[in-house]
């Protein structure tokens, strides 16, 4: 790559101020109006039952096409976009009736070994049950951050969503927070399930576990390290240093939540230990010379080299053990009379409110933060202080309500059987195909993006791509995403972050 070129893409990426927090929600609410237009179409006509090729297309354009269009030629009118998903799936509902995808239930009991099958397939019943609407939130933020690392380096991207350089908040500042926020969410099922089974892990047996997840990554992290410097890539040192890079942070992120892990819970939450760590990280950023030594220092050492990547990582786990939080809190059964349960309505409605109350204690923390009247502070991905992670924190459980809030609307019976086949049957059916791909392969497809990404930059010249090139480029480049999300899938290959 010519030097000149290369600091023309470097400046491209570089001391930008962002945009405002609520253009950001309504951008990224187009996520969760299109898996709403895919819920009405399924609900209401079964449409994607039986997937064919216009299944998948509709299901591509519905959940990747409207993120990769709220990001580019609709960035300028998101509401616009939001309500050509919102008023199709509106009408759907209310013109439709219900549609019925599986066969129905005989009202008569089976026996076996005279007990009622019904009653011996309850114990069947899964105690951490799949939970659609939080895969069709982290496939749904996977696509999203697809998209921005390849659409960023094309001018169709706008600027404003692009990473600030120190203060302010920006589509891709989210983005990389909600990656950490949708991994913490999916530990506590292991978590959970050590707990189901009445197992105590020692400190040793938990680091052991976590190196599994580390050391993959780890070795990620080199290899980009070294296809960087060897290839003379764009970069931007500012965002976590000369050497460390994200996969580094995802890499620590298992071994210090083994740790936090062995803790005894009777005195220390998960909720209050993420907190604390980042209350205490602020205070020292604003009482010290950290804040000064992060940002204006000589890169005159290893450690002042790699100072953002180091001291950033303390907000990033306080934000990978909020949403573990959340997940221990909303991913178990709930607990609940036969005839409540039957009705179907109430376990659903028991989460909507927990993530209610979850979502609205973190939006009054971060207008508590941000506010002039109390403590006037800024938000700083570069930093990853106390508001960023208040704010991204209080953004992905307000996601986590939308997608809730659709599934009870769409499909309130999915957890009124007592039948375990039958429930993942259901869940299955309520699930997006693609959202569930990208969700059940996020490593893989998480590097498949990065190497696409790489080899585009290295064959074109994104700075001078039109804007229907570069929509183009970007349509292509998601659809081999998810065609290899989906091939995965149905391969039964899953790598998980």
């Amino acid at each position: 790559m010519a030097q000149s070129y290369k600091s023309l893409k470097e400046d491209f990426v570089s001391n930008l101020s962002g945009g405002g927090i609520w253009e950001i929600n309504y951008v990224t609410a187009v996520a969760p109006a299109a898996v709403l237009l895919w819920s009405a179409l399924q609900s209401r006509q079964g449409f994607f039952v039986d997937y064919g090729f216009a299944a998948f297309t509709t299901d591509f354009l519905l959940n990747v096409g409207a993120i990769l269009a709220a990001t580019t030629i609709y960035s300028s009118a998101p509401t616009a976009l939001n309500t050509l998903l919102i008023l199709p799936a509106i009408a759907l509902y209310l013109v439709l009736r219900a549609s019925r995808t599986r066969s129905k239930k005989s009202s008569h009991p089976v026996l076996k070994n005279g007990v009622p099958e019904k009653r011996q397939r309850q114990a069947s019943l899964d105690p951490l049950p799949e939970r659609p609407f939080i895969t069709h939130y982290r496939g749904s933020m996977m696509v999203v951050t697809c998209v921005a690392i390849l659409a960023v380096d094309f001018r169709v991207f706008p600027r404003r969503f692009a990473k600030v350089e120190t203060w302010g908040t920006s589509l891709m500042d989210m983005g990389v927070g909600s990656f950490v926020f949708a991994a913490g969410l999916a530990s506590a099922r292991p978590v959970l399930k050590a707990r189901e089974a009445g197992k105590t892990t020692s400190i040793g047996a938990s680091l052991t576990a976590a190196a599994r997840h580390s050391v993959p990554l780890s070795f990620l992290g080199l290899v980009r390290l070294y296809s960087i410097k060897g290839l003379d890539y764009a970069e931007h040192v500012s965002e976590y240093g000369v050497h460390w890079n994200f996969f580094f942070t995802l890499a620590l992120l298992p071994a210090f939540a083994a740790i936090i892990q062995t803790l005894p819970r009777s005195l220390f939450s998960v909720h209050f230990i993420a907190l604390s760590a980042t209350l205490v990280y602020q205070v020292i950023l604003d009482t010290t010379f950290l804040k000064a030594y992060i940002l204006t220092a000589p890169r005159d050492s290893l450690l002042s080299q790699n100072r953002e990547g180091v001291f950033s990582f303390v907000g990033y786990f306080g934000i990978f053990l909020i949403g573990q939080a959340v997940g221990l809190d909303i991913l178990p059964r709930r607990q609940m009379s036969s005839a409540t349960f039957v009705s179907g309505s109430s376990p659903k409605h028991q989460i909507l409110t927990r993530l209610l109350l979850w979502s609205a204690w973190f939006s009054v923390l971060l207008f508590l933060a941000l506010s002039y009247k109390t403590f006037g502070l800024l938000v700083s991905r570069r930093l990853a202080n106390l508001p960023y992670v208040l704010w991204v924190s209080a953004f992905n459980c307000t996601q986590l309500v939308l997608f809730c809030a659709i599934e009870v609307l769409m499909f309130p019976g999915l957890y009124s059987t007592t039948d375990g086949r039958d429930e993942s049957q259901r869940c299955e059916e309520a699930t997006s195909r693609v959202l569930g791909s990208f969700n059940a392969n996020g490593l893989a497809i998480f590097l498949l993006a990065n190497l696409l990404t790489g080899l585009v930059n290295l064959s074109t010249d994104t700075l001078q791509a039109g804007r229907a090139r570069a929509v183009v480029t970007l349509l292509v480049y998601t659809l081999v995403l998810a065609i290899t999300a989906i091939t995965l899938h149905l391969k039964n290959i899953k790598l998980k972050l």
